[in-house]
């Protein structure tokens, strides 16, 4: 690859250029990214990732009635506070020793898959792509727009579109028709949300122990009617992507540097099978396989495991460069799990939450964010899992279980095989999503569409599934319960983004500990006390730019298609300061790591 001779290289003496993005902004956090970009080699030399606004659910959780736990939660985010909800319904039914109707989870299945084809198209084709848009490339690759717009679409006959000029003019804000389109869309997935789990985003109708919704048939069809309205702009908009990106890839030679790091992936799994789930963590293997996206951690392309115990046991939350005090000489919640395992104390069950307030210093610590790490059990290592913004994890893990087998969607140990029904106006389509060979911003983007297309086909086979049984006269919704004196939970399932897990211990009555670990730690933690740096700083970290721009009127487009390929909770904004860059050092030798004046 070009990318490679060109790190064998030795670098021009350059400019070092400090410029930063800060906020980002998001609904969960305050997001900001600082580099150091070296303009005469066109690459970044440095980047930290830091947010500078502490939430402290985990501490404001305790004492708290265990049932409340889902409402509180969901609050963590306004945009995908249900997967908080289901997430922390997982971990209570589990300590409640809660098997739910079938029927119920179902419903729970149905809301969460209108959920991602809600949040996914909203920030693919109305955050996304107006990085991709012709407004965005004009203004930093001009050479790019123009190449564009000699280029046919290959994929045309399905989207209409003719060149990918085109197609960039469509996703222009408030202005392009894909870009109008997908408000619409949004707005017809919120319905079929609203149908099953009551209100959006902060569920109404979803408890430990099932559902409140109506189990009518008529909720079902409402659901299924919208459902099949909206297919034929999934298959569009897969098609739309695939143009797009495999265009960039063309015109700019060793874009697939841009955002790359190592392919180290976490997913967690979703929609529960009603038929073997019973969230006893005895069983949770069992369950966690048997989930309709298979939960998993990739490294190097391999998949080290997709056994949820071990999942659960690996997992190491490190102070790393984050505003808090250390709790090892804590007295731990939980020293075994329950089937005898021990529980380390940097585990979520045993983490107490003790902030301490400091400046911010990028040679100490800079952020409120830990570094969520997973301890490999081969190695030793403490890996910086990322989610691939969540659709990249997903496919990749499932892709590689190959256990997935349904009518609508199939993985084959290399790839996901996507069936989507006729729709108004395009016929039947099967799509294909198969391993890419880089984990990058531009796989990280195309992987949401195909999820998307995912969601949908499994929703459909959600939807039949609950009709059949709503048919054969069993429409019951909800298991009573009693909470324990003492138990504990965890609840795992994925945000829209990715990873989320709710570790829950109830000692009393109440809750003693309660820690939900959601993607966004994951990707945007701070470098831990191996230096390791997070995600988001690997990823941007030496990688190329190909902005045409100069420091003067550098836009950094590049750098945010790297972040906001993770979906960082939707970034809907950037913010930019210290003018037009602020000049370091300038350098007279290939050494980045010296001090600056």
């Amino acid at each position: 690859m070009a990318i490679e001779q060109q790190e064998r290289v030795t670098p021009k003496p350059g400019q070092l250029v400090e410029m930063s993005w800060d906020p980002i902004t998001r609904i969960i956090g305050n997001l900001g990214i600082y580099t150091k970009i070296d303009f005469e080699n066109q690459r970044v030399a440095e980047c930290h990732s830091t947010s500078s606004l502490f939430r402290g659910y985990s501490v404001f959780m305790k004492g708290k009635d265990p049932r409340d736990a889902g409402f509180i939660t969901s609050r963590i985010c306004g945009i995908c506070g249900d997967n908080h909800t289901t997430c922390s319904v997982y971990a209570q039914n589990m300590a409640y020793g809660i098997k739910t109707p079938k029927l119920a989870e179902w419903i729970m299945n149905l809301g969460e898959a209108a959920e991602y084809m809600f949040d996914h198209t909203l920030f693919q084709d109305n955050m996304v792509f107006v990085d991709f848009c012709e407004a965005m490339v004009k203004g930093t690759n001009p050479s790019v727009l123009r190449r564009a717009a000699t280029t046919d679409a290959p994929n045309a006959g399905i989207h209409g579109k003719r060149t990918i000029a085109d197609i960039m003019q469509a996703f222009n804000p408030f202005e392009g028709d894909v870009y109008k389109e997908a408000l619409t869309i949004s707005r017809v997935t919120r319905e079929m949300f609203c149908l099953m789990e009551g209100r959006h985003v902060h569920p109404s109708t979803i408890y430990p122990g099932g559902v409140g919704t109506m189990p009518s048939p008529t909720v079902f069809t409402d659901y299924l009617s919208r459902l099949i309205n909206i297919i034929d702009f999934v298959k569009k908009a897969v098609a739309l992507n695939d143009d797009v990106f495999d265009f960039f890839y063309q015109a700019l030679p060793g874009y697939e540097e841009v955002g790359r790091r190592r392919v180290l992936l976490g997913c967690w799994g979703a929609f529960q099978d009603p038929e073997v789930v019973d969230y006893r963590y005895q069983t949770m293997n069992e369950w966690g396989k048997a989930m309709y996206v298979t939960p998993g951690i990739v490294v190097d392309g391999e998949l080290v495991t997709n056994n949820l115990i071990d999942i659960n046991l690996g997992i190491r939350i490190l102070l790393g460069s984050s505003y808090y005090e250390d709790w090892v000489n804590e007295k731990p919640f939980v020293t075994e799990d329950p089937i005898g395992n021990p529980v380390d104390m940097r585990h979520p069950w045993n983490q107490t939450t003790l902030p301490a307030p400091q400046k911010r210093d990028f040679d100490g610590n800079y952020s409120w964010v830990m570094s969520p790490r997973w301890l490999d059990p081969r190695t030793g290592d403490h890996l910086a899992l990322d989610t691939g913004g969540g659709p990249f994890a997903r496919l990749y893990t499932t892709a590689l279980s190959g256990l997935v087998d349904t009518p609508y969607v199939k993985s084959t140990g290399s790839s996901v095989q996507i069936n989507l029904p006729k729709g108004p106006d395009l016929p039947e389509m099967t799509l294909e999503w198969r391993i890419p060979q880089w984990s990058n911003a531009i796989e990280r983007n195309r992987a949401r569409v195909y999820f998307v297309a995912y969601a949908a086909a499994m929703a459909v086979w959600f939807v039949e599934r609950a009709l059949e049984r709503v048919r054969g006269g069993d429409t019951k919704v909800f298991q009573d319960f009693d909470v324990p004196d003492q138990a504990i939970g965890v609840g795992f399932h994925e945000a829209v983004r990715g990873v989320l897990s709710h570790h829950l211990v109830i000692e009393k009555g109440k809750i003693a500990n309660y820690h939900p670990y959601p993607p966004t730690p994951w990707n945007g933690s701070p470098r831990d006390r191996y230096g390791t740096p997070g995600p988001y700083e690997d990823a941007v970290q030496d990688m190329p730019i190909f902005e045409e721009n100069g420091p003067e009127n550098f836009k950094g487009v590049d750098i945010m298609r790297a972040v906001r390929s993770f979906d960082p909770c939707l970034p809907c904004g950037v913010h930019m300061y210290l003018g037009k860059g602020r000049t370091l050092r300038k350098l007279h030798s290939p050494m980045f790591g010296g001090g600056h004046d």
